[in-house]
């Protein structure tokens, strides 16, 4: 459990920050069904692209961390889940959105469970275990 939550943690960390560097690069572009939003959503959009790497980049700080800190991966994936309720409240609003959105918002309501589940993998693991050491060193 200790390397699902190591490989998991620099999973998130890099695909977030990935995505904040696509999103900053392509503004409207990189939003499905947002090409001709306009200038004002691809400025909010660039500004949340880069606020998107900052998040990812606090993931890499937590995987980095030896353990990987309970504490940083509960309110990392709390942030990610509250995402995910967002995607509701605007599905609850404004309807259906394109269908990779929905995509998105399955993944940010089940992936946060797993990770409150995996949060303290590291801290409970014995001091010694060979595994724990290996992972952690990858």
């Amino acid at each position: 459990m200790a390397r699902t939550l190591r490989v998991l943690t620099q999973l998130m960390g890099w695909s977030c920050v990935a995505i904040g560097l696509f999103h900053v690069a392509l503004g409207n572009a990189a939003i499905p069904g947002a090409g001709s939003a306009g200038a004002t959503i691809d400025s909010w959009g660039r500004f949340m692209g880069a606020s998107f790497v900052g998040y990812g980049l606090a993931w890499l700080w937590a995987a980095r961390q030896r353990p990987v800190p309970a504490r940083a991966v509960r309110w990392l994936a709390g942030v990610f889940l509250l995402g995910g309720v967002g995607r509701l409240l605007s599905l609850a609003v404004h309807g259906r959105p394109q269908w990779f959105q929905i995509a998105l918002a399955v993944i940010e309501l089940g992936l946060p469970p797993v990770l409150f589940w995996l949060a303290d993998a590291e801290e409970r693991a014995p001091r010694g275990d060979a595994r724990t050491v290996s992972a952690a060193g990858r």
